[in-house]
Order: C-alpha cells, then structure tokens, then sequence
C-alpha cells in the first residue's frame, strides 16, 4: 500500500473537526498550559510559506503538551480591522466587511490544510461587533481612571473628583499633562461643569489633546510611528507629513517605569527587552527653566523648559535649539526672521521623526532671531530652530552644549556659533567632549573643579534655590496617539456634548460602526465616519440615530475617528480564555484558570508596538483586578523569517534587451524581479510565460546563453512585491502537510532568518514515504506489526530517540528533532523491526511533527481514539546502556572482522574468546602469534 498523503490529510482534517479533538475546556484536574499564537491580518494574497513557521512551531509545542497530560489551550483567530481592506473599498466600493470575510475563508482553508490543532471554537475577530464591545468597554474604563503615582496604580476618576472637592490638587501626585494648573478646593468648586471636564481630561488614562502627528494625504489618516518607512507609509509608499492635530491619547507614560522594571519578570529575548527598554528611554537629569527675553517683535516673556541629563554643563550653553514644531516658535519669532522659519518649518514637516533622528550627517537649521536669558550668568542665548529636536521628544528644546555634545558641536560649526569651553584640560577644537567620566567643570563658575557627579548634584541644588529648575528622571516614551482618520476600525463609544467627551453607556455597547456611502474623508476634510448620515447619539433614547436630529439638548454628534489597528490586539489574548461571554469581558473562573500565556509565538516587529502597548492594557486591567497578572505572557519566542529565494533578470540600461546572467559582464543592466513560478530548478527562464506576464517585454531582444534565459538568484525577504513568493497550497498538493510541517522546522533553528528552497522538501518528503514503508512490510506492501519481543538495537533506537526528541521540543530545537527521526527511521528499517513494542511509541512520537500520517498510523495500530491524547512515551535509560561491545579484530594492524563481547570481560577472557573463534583459525591458518594486544572496550590486534 503507497503513501497517499492527500487521502489521510483530508481524512484526518474532517476527523478533528468533526470531533473537535483539540477544544480546552475551562477549568480540568489536568494542569493547564497556554500557547498562542500573534494571530494574522488576513490579507488577501493569503498565507505564503514563511507565515506558518511560528504557527508550525507553537502546534508541536501543543501536541507535545496534551501528550505530556496538560489541558492545553491554544486558539486562533484574526486581527481583522486593517488598512488593506479599507484601501479596497475605497477603489472599488466594496464594504471591507465582505473583503475582511473573503479573505478569513482564505486563510482558515489554508490553516486546515496544514493540520494546526487550534480550537476553532474560542474564534475571534477583531472586527467583530461582539468583540469590539470589549475593546470600547476598556477605553470606557481607562477614561474613567487616573494614575496615582504615590500608589503606583491606576484608580477611578471618581474617586480624585472627590479629592478636588475636599483639597484640590496640590498635594496629589499623579500623571497629568505638563500644564496641569494648581487649584485650591474652592476654586475647584466655583468651576462650571466644563471647565472641570476640560481639567479632568489632563488626568485621564485616555484624553483628547493636541498632538503632534504623522498624516498621510493620500490615506487620510495618521500613521503611528512603525506604520513609517523611509519617510513614506509603509503601505502605498505615500509622503507623510508631520501635523498638529485634536486626538485621542493613551496616557502609557503613566506605567513607564513598570514597563521597564517588569522586562525582568518575564522570559523574553534580551533582544527584545533591549528594544522595549531603549523605546522607553529612562533617563536622569535635570529640568531646566530658560526666560525668553522680551523684543520689539514680543514683549512677553515665554518660559522655555529643557530637560538635560548633563546639568553639570549647564556654562557651556551658548544655543537653545527648539523642535520646529515647537508652539512657541511662531510666537518668539523676529519679523525678519520670519520667512526663513516658516519656510523651514514647512520643509520639516514633511519628514518622519525617525528619518529625522537618523539623519546625522544633514545639518539644518533656522535663526529665530529670539534670545533667552541664562539662568545663573543672565547673558542672552540665541534661539534657533532645528529638525534633530523633536517636539514629540522631552520637551521640544534643547539647551544647546556643543563643547559636550557632538551634534550641538556640529551644528555650531556649521553655523558658527560660539563654543564656550567648559572642560578643564581638553582640547575641544577637533570634537567635543562627551566623557562624564572623566570629567572635571571649568568656566563654570560656582562648579570649577568639580566632577560630574559633584556638578549635577550642586547645580539642580542651586537651580532648585532659584526656581529655576528641578531634578527630574525622563523618559523617551510618548503618550501614544489612539486616533485614526479610517472607516475600518473600533468606532470610539463616545459622543460630545459643548466640545467635551462624554461616554455611551456601558449598556449601550457596542456602539458598531454605521453604513457609509464614501470610505474617503469628507470634503470638508472630516474622516469617513463624517460621511455617515445616521451618525448622532439620542441620550434619552441610548440609541444612534440621524444626524439630522442632533439638537445639542438631547441628541448629540459621534466621535468620527477610529481605534488604531492596535486596539484590538491589546487584550485578546485574555477574551480567548472565555470569547462566548457576553455578560463580561471574561469571567473570573475563566481568568484565574488559565492566568496567563504560557507561550508566545510571534514576530520581533512588534517588539514597540503590538508587544508594548498590550503590557501597559494588561498593567492596567491588573490595576483594577480584572486580571491576576501585571505581565500577560511568560515566555516569549521571536521565530526568525523564512527568506525567499528572487529570481532576476537583466535589462541593459537604454535598450529593451534582456540579457542572459552569465553574458553580462561589463554591460550596464539593471535588474528586475522576475516571478520565481516561471523559473526551473536550474534557473532557466520561461521566455514565453515570461513575455505573458509582462507584456511590456513582448518584443523584448533576449541575449541567451547556450540557447537558455538563466536567471539571477539573490535570498530576500519573502513577498508578493518581490514575486519570490510560494503559496503552502501548492507544497500541500505536491508533497503534503506533514512533509511541509517537517521541511519548515528542518530548514533550521526557530529564531533565525532561512532561505527557502522548495527542491529541499523532496528529501523530508522520501522519508515520510520510508516511515510509511517500516510500517507496511507485509505481503504486496500490506501493513504489518507484530507482537514479537523488539531486538535490542531497536529498543536502544527508540529510547535513543525518545531522549533526544524530547529534549529538543523542551530546547526549542525542532530542527535537530527532524534528523534525529531519519536516523531512528533508517535504523529501524535496516533492524527490519516489525514490533508493535517500538513502531506504537515512534508514532506517538511523531505525532507532533507528522499528526495526519501519525493519526493513520495510529488508526492501523488498532486504535479508535486520536493519537493527540496518548501519553508521550517515556525515555528508559537502561536500553542505552552497552552491555556488548563489537570488537574490531586486527592481525598486523589491519582489522579483517569483528566479534561481539561482553563489555564486563577481562583481559585474559577477551584474548581467549578472540583466539577460539573461527574466523581467527582461519586467518592463522596454524601460525602461533608472538603477541596478542588487547584493549578492554576497544581493541584486539594480533601480532605476528
């Protein structure tokens, strides 16, 4: 009987399903374990073979699971709110809801295909109504919270409303916006109803301000800051320019400092946990207050805040730099000035906050004519504009120490500012000086002589004594931008009433998203949602209803913007442990059964963005003890990306000759990607096909060599732009599922980038056939295993495999794990083992890795039940102990045979045993040797 893999897959897929093998159930004498997945966007090009390489690594981790005894828990679902779908609608009309379940349908066949063993039924959509209640039932919750930093938590807002009424504000700590005013209790009180909201919002954990933004034109949207490539968005390649604008914020300063301290809780790559502690950027230094000093051009003093982590060089200040998007630019500005600011101000706008910080080399910048006075000295401080401070950084200024700072140096002699050396004994004329270390303050008046550590320390004392300043720890992270101008999102569950934020009732939820005609933003440059007609919020009614009805008594305008596309990734991986409630976000039982991820699976380019600001949700719902955890994954694996291999052609620049690789030599060609499907096995390209699929080359002149077009090769990042990629459908239908899942933890370690080369798969798929053989020995191929007591070269095959097996899964090695069960397969097939004793464990063994041939085998074993259950087999270590050794025997140093022996023989007993045996009488043939050399345990040479 052949190897049908297309006959079992499907077999075993339906079985699954049917029977819903792999569904958890909340609450087991079983110890639980938790694996997951960063579930997909599912896009409409569907799944290429790199995506399943975590999903393949988490589903042997979970079988492994149940086969040791755990309730293991291990959903998928889709992160299902996108810009992708929202672009299509826009070009074509078609509401991205059918696009969305189109492309879900697309992606759920191709994850059946490949055998995962997810429970389908804890299912959830991000786009889902049902779903997204929860998501706005939490930003409900966060607006109504402040972050008291003398608890370091998060409490109701209720309860500082309160405060205010008996005491006012001075004396409570808490995380509020930098131009928080003081008030006493009465002046609390004597305030109207919206001058206290307008107050509140500079406390809440979520807020409407005015924030510096990136917004893109041609989407009509803000872009987060890893949504930006290169100065363009990341999807389109559309210019992104810098804009201030009114948008919802999440206060995740508040938790900086447990974002950071907490990495040391959770077993995650240090890679990882460098990039989030780098994101967060603590520092510590000293807030500084500089005075502009009143012109002609303004006669009001505008006090300027910088923070600095070198106080102690606060006499080398001969510049103040601010963002250009500073809001005090445009005030301070000179006449004169003001064209030249202006236009550079414009010209900055357009480029990203990265490019900015990345650009070093770029030196630019504006005179705004302006000047502060210094805090100690009062000499006056030009201010000038400059596009390496950002406005979204620190405070947006920078005091400006070139003798201490390489690019405030740079800067200075490129514009020819004056250096003030401040150093005693270094020679500034080259580069500045930036050891703290090493320090010792000069010209510096009160600080001469005085290291880093003893200048900081005196001189935040002596600004603290001026007003003028304060010891102050920093941080890099920003409050994060929640606003999106997109159709396709979590609508905000909020209405305005005069201006101000007020929150649908809970009850109400979920507020879902209207029907609207244009996916664009309006004329009127107001996002999609303002296209809606029925888009206004009765309050007596708690219903939405048409805009032509909002009366500003009792019918009220919806919040136009959408959530961002991290909104709804920030909690679910808490909703899998109990998606059907619809009472509650999850129940108790549900969240104290499971806790947390045990395992979590996913890519290292959500390491600032998916994986930060979902730790700060969790932080925060563990402040209101909704969740038992302040960290929501114990372990947390990066799988490395699976490469394409692009093919190449050659166009000669000017010409429309395409030019075979081999015959390119001097010649000026660039090269273009070609689409690897039309390219064979040893790189010869389909001119024909070719030609069909860009027919701008149909009358292209193609140079060949040795009558074929051969191709270039280069090893890239898988993807449909580069034409390198391959569909799994296809592997499925040549070689199989299992061979694919095996191929793909073969290609190499889980956390490293590997090319892939479909030709590869042939030799995982050989051996999946030869498995296949070991259990069909039988007559015309028939299946057969017998109860025969195992040899002991199959014992030690098995156990040798068990061992190694097993340690690999628990390591991560799945790759090793591959090689280990080729070596076992040939070792056994070579033994001709038939016995149930070791061909019943291998295929539990296996079953990880291989489930659907596994399954099969399983089921002719005699076997009614899923082999996903059956206990892992067990390692004895007694079947690798050598009790016999094969002895090579050697006559003059050259070995003719071996002989088995006891390895517990002594010397005397092994030259015996050696000199009775036939096979040495005949290599003798009579003759007495001088010596017999004996080895115990490894050699016998007969001498003579």
């Amino acid at each position: 009987m052949s190897y049908n893999f297309r006959e079992i897959e499907a077999k075993w897929q339906r079985y699954w399903a049917h029977n819903n093998t792999f569904k958890a159930i909340n609450g087991s004498d079983k110890e639980k374990y938790y694996v997951l997945d960063m579930f997909p966007y599912p896009s409409g090009a569907g799944l290429h073979v790199g995506h399943p390489l975590g999903y393949i690594a988490s589903d042997i981790y979970t079988r492994y699971k149940r086969h040791k005894g755990f309730n293991v828990l291990h959903p998928m679902g889709y992160d299902s709110f996108g810009l992708p779908a929202e672009q299509y609608a826009i070009q074509t009309g078609q509401h991205p809801s059918i696009t969305t379940e189109t492309n879900i349908a697309r992606y759920r066949e191709q994850l059946d295909k490949l055998g995962f063993s997810f429970d389908w039924s804890r299912e959830v959509r991000t786009s889902d109504p049902k779903y997204y209640k929860w998501t706005q039932w939490i930003f409900i919750q966060l607006f109504n919270s402040w972050y008291n930093k003398s608890k370091d938590k998060a409490e109701e807002i209720e309860q500082l409303i309160e405060i205010f009424k008996k005491e006012g504000n001075a004396n409570i700590n808490a995380s509020c916006d930098e131009d928080t005013p003081f008030f006493t209790a009465a002046e609390w009180n004597e305030l109207n109803s919206k001058k206290q909201e307008e107050i509140l919002l500079k406390y809440r954990l979520t807020y409407l301000a005015d924030t510096e933004v990136n917004w893109c034109p041609a989407l009509g949207t803000v872009l987060a800051n890893d949504e930006i490539v290169n100065g363009v968005s990341e999807r389109g390649g559309h210019p992104v320019v810098r804009k201030k604008m009114t948008q919802w914020s999440m206060r995740i300063t508040a938790y900086a400092q447990r974002l950071l301290d907490d990495l040391q809780k959770v077993d995650w790559p240090q890679s990882l946990k460098d990039a989030q502690a780098n994101w967060i950027g603590r520092s510590v230094g000293a807030s500084v207050t500089f005075n502009t000093i009143p012109s002609g051009d303004s006669n009001i003093s505008h006090p300027i805040e910088v923070f600095t982590t070198r106080p102690d060089t606060i006499f080398g200040v001969s510049f103040m730099t601010l963002a250009p998007e500073h809001e005090l630019v445009s005030k301070i500005t000179t006449e004169e000035q003001k064209v030249e600011v202006e236009t550079y101000v414009q010209s900055t706008s357009k480029r990203s906050e990265r490019d900015r910080l990345a650009d070093v080399k770029t030196i630019t910048g504006v005179f705004t004519g302006a000047f502060v006075e210094h805090p100690f000295t009062r000499e006056p401080i030009p201010i000038w504009i400059g596009d390496y401070v950002l406005a979204g950084y620190g405070t947006g200024a920078v005091m400006s120490v070139p003798s201490g700072d390489q690019r405030d140096y740079d800067f200075a002699k490129h514009f020819k500012i004056h250096i003030p050396n401040i150093f005693e004994g270094i020679d500034i004329s080259q580069e500045a000086f930036a050891d703290k270390e090493l320090t010792i303050i000069a010209n510096s008046e009160f600080l001469n002589g005085l290291n880093y550590k003893q200048a900081t320390k005196k001189v935040i004392s002596e600004l603290e004594n001026i007003g003028l300043g304060k010891g102050k720890v920093n941080y890099r992270l920003r409050d994060a931008v929640f606003s999106r101008q997109r159709y396709w999102g979590e609508p905000f569950p909020v209405y305005y009433v005069d201006g101000m934020p007020k929150m649908i009732d809970e009850d109400c939820l979920p507020l879902m998203l209207p029907e609207v005609e244009k996916y664009l933003p309006t004329e009127t440059g107001e996002p999609p949602l303002g296209n809606a007609t029925e888009w206004a919020w009765d309050k007596q009614k708690s219903k939405v209803v048409n805009n032509s009805l909002i009366d500003n008594v009792n019918v009220f305008p919806l919040e136009l913007n959408t959530m961002p596309g991290w909104a709804g990734s920030s909690q679910y991986f808490n909703r899998y442990m109990d998606p059907e409630n619809n009472k509650e976000i999850f129940s108790q039982d549900a969240i104290n059964y499971w806790q947390q991820v045990d395992l979590y699976i996913g890519g290292v380019e959500h390491a600032t963005g998916h994986l930060l600001y979902s730790r700060f949700w969790q932080k925060f719902m563990f402040d209101k003890e909704m969740v038992p955890h302040q960290e929501y994954a114990k372990k947390l694996i990066n799988q490395g990306m699976i490469l394409g291999t692009s093919a190449f052609v050659y166009r000669e620049e000017g010409t429309n000759k395409l030019i075979s690789k081999g015959l390119i030599n001097d010649i000026n060609v660039s090269p273009l990607h070609a689409d690897v499907s039309l390219v064979n096995s040893s790189d010869e390209l389909d001119i024909e096909a070719f030609k069909k699929w860009r027919p701008e080359f149909k009358d292209a002149d193609f140079i060949l060599e040795n009558g074929k077009y051969i191709v270039g090769r280069e090893v890239e990042k898988m993807s449909k732009s580069k034409y390198n990629v391959v569909n799994p459908d296809e592997i499925c239908e040549e070689y199989g599922a299992d061979a694919l899942r095996m191929y793909e933890m073969f290609l190499g370690p889980l956390e490293q980038a590997k090319p892939w080369n479909t030709a590869g798969i042939s030799g995982v798929y050989a051996f999946l056939k030869k498995l296949w053989r070991l259990y069909h020995t039988g007559p015309e191929g028939g299946f057969q295993v017998t109860e025969q007591p195992p040899s002991k070269e199959s014992l030690k095959s098995l156990h040798k495999t068990i061992k190694k097996v097993e340690e690999d899964i628990e390591h991560f090695s799945f790759n090793t794990s591959v090689a280990t069960f080729m070596i076992c397969v040939n070792e056994l097939s070579t033994q001709k083992c038939t016995s149930r004793e070791i061909l019943e464990p291998l295929a539990i063994l296996l079953s990880p890795y291989a489930p659907h041939i596994s399954e099969e085998l399983w089921e002719k074993l005699g076997h009614s039940a899923s082999v996903s259950t059956e206990p892992f087999p067990n390692f004895e270590a007694d079947y690798l102990i050598e009790n016999s050794k094969d002895y090579p025997i050697s006559f003059n140093g050259k070995m003719r045979f071996t002989i088995e022996l006891p390895l517990d023989m002594g010397k005397e007993e092994i030259e015996s045993a050696v000199m009775s045996h036939e096979k040495t009488k005949a290599q003798l043939q009579g003759r007495i040797p001088k010596k017999v050399i004996v080895v115990p345990g490894k050699i016998v040479n007969i001498v003579g």
